[in-house]
C-alpha cells in the first residue's frame, strides 16, 4: 500500500506539470482529492491493513495528501498569474498614445431657433398647445373659414388619409381645438410639423415646421397685434429692428397683413440676403375672423383676438444664413457641427 500511495502522489504530479487551464486543475484535484478520488479510494484499504501498519500507512497519507495539495495550490496560483497576465496584455492601455475624442451632441439649429421663440413668447404670458399631426378636415379647413373651392383643399397641394382626414397643412388646427376647449381670455403659441404636397427643392419641403399664435380677449385690437409682433422682432433680431405691415389676404382673419422685418445683415440699406429691399418677409398675421369666433363657440360681440403664423425653418434659414432648405432635414454632420 506504501508503494500504491508513492505512486499515485508522483501520477498526480506529473498530470499537475501538464495543466495549463485552471478548470482542467479543477478536474486534476477531483480525480485524485475528491469524495471518489483515488487517494480517499486507496485510504480506504486501511482497514485490511495490521494494528502496526495502520500508523505508518496513516501517516504516509496525509504527507502524500499535504504534498498533492501544495502541489494544486502552487500551480493554481501559477495559471491564475498567467491568466492576468494575459489579459492585461489583451485590455492594458498604452498612456503614451493620444487619447479618443468624444464627440459631444449640440442642438440642430432649427431646434434652437424654436426653443428661442419659446421662451419669447413664454415670456409675453403666452402658453404652449399642441395637437395632432393627422387631423379632421373640418379643424384644419371649415373652422378656419376656408371654403370647399380654396387650393389648399386640393388633392395635389395636401395629404389626404382618407376624405376628411388629413395630414395638417398648417398648426392652426391647434387654436381651434382650444377655443372650442376653453373659455377666453386664450394666449396660446402652438409649434409643431406641417405637411403640404410639394417637390423638394432649396425652398420647398413636403414637411416643414410653423409656430402659429392666437390671443382671444375682450377689446383686442390691431394694436394689440402690432405692438406683440414688434416685441417678438426686436426679442429675436435685436432691438434696433423695424417693422412693416402690408396687407394681404387670409380666409381665417380680417384684416390680414404680412408682416417683414428690417434685414438683420445690412440693417436695412439693401443686401443679397433681401434682395436688395431692406426688408425681410417672415410671418403673416391679422384679427380672428368673426366666423371662426362663431364656429368655434365664441361670440365676436363680446370677444376679439390676433392669430399670427411663421415659418420655423424660414426664420432658421434667415437668422443663420443657410440658404437651401434641404440642409435642415439631410442631418449631415458636417453641416450641423458648424452651428455650436
Amino acid at each position: 500500500m506504501e508503494l500504491e500511495l508513492n505512486q499515485l502522489r508522483d501520477q498526480c504530479l506529473a498530470d499537475l506539470n501538464d495543466v495549463n487551464e485552471l478548470k482542467i486543475l479543477d478536474n486534476v484535484r477531483i480525480k485524485y482529492l475528491g469524495k471518489k478520488g483515488a487517494l480517499t479510494i486507496a485510504l480506504k484499504g486501511m482497514g485490511k491493513l495490521s494494528k502496526e501498519e495502520r500508523p505508518i500507512i496513516g501517516k504516509l497519507g496525509n504527507e502524500v495528501r499535504e504534498e498533492i495539495e501544495k502541489a494544486l495550490s502552487h500551480q493554481k496560483q501559477v495559471l491564475e498569474k498567467k491568466e492576468i497576465d494575459a489579459r492585461i496584455k489583451k485590455e492594458g492601455i498604452d498612456v503614451s498614445l493620444p487619447g479618443k475624442k468624444h464627440l459631444a451632441g449640440q442642438l440642430h439649429p432649427l431646434t434652437t431657433t424654436i426653443n428661442e421663440l419659446k421662451e419669447i413668447f413664454l415670456g409675453m404670458g403666452f402658453s404652449i398647445a399642441e395637437g395632432p399631426e393627422i387631423e379632421w378636415a373640418k379643424y384644419n379647413f371649415d373652422f378656419l373659414n376656408v371654403p370647399l373651392d380654396h387650393s389648399a383643399r386640393d388633392l395635389q397641394d395636401t395629404f389626404y388619409y382618407e376624405d376628411d382626414i388629413v395630414l395638417r397643412t398648417q398648426t392652426s388646427p391647434v387654436q381651434v381645438r382650444v377655443m372650442e376647449n376653453q373659455k377666453p381670455p386664450l394666449r396660446i403659441i402652438s409649434p409643431g410639423r406641417v405637411y403640404r404636397s410639394d417637390a423638394i427643392d432649396a425652398t420647398h419641403s413636403p414637411v416643414f415646421h410653423q409656430m402659429e399664435g392666437l390671443v382671444i380677449d375682450k377689446g383686442i385690437t390691431m394694436s394689440d397685434l402690432k405692438g406683440t409682433m414688434d416685441m417678438f422682432a426686436k426679442k429675436l433680431f435685436g432691438e434696433q429692428t423695424k417693422t412693416r405691415f402690408r396687407p394681404h389676404q387670409f380666409y381665417f382673419t380680417e384684416p390680414s397683413a404680412e408682416m417683414d422685418v428690417t434685414c438683420f445683415k445690412c440693417g436695412g440699406a439693401g443686401c443679397r440676403v433681401c434682395s436688395n429691399t431692406g426688408w425681410i418677409e417672415i410671418l403673416g398675421c391679422g384679427m380672428v375672423h368673426p366666423n371662426v369666433l362663431r364656429l368655434c363657440g365664441i361670440d365676436p360681440e363680446v370677444y376679439s383676438g390676433f392669430a399670427f403664423g411663421m415659418g420655423l425653418d424660414r426664420i432658421t434659414m434667415i437668422r443663420y444664413g443657410i440658404n437651401d432648405l434641404r440642409l435642415l432635414f439631410e442631418n449631415d454632420l458636417r453641416f450641423l457641427s458648424q452651428f455650436k
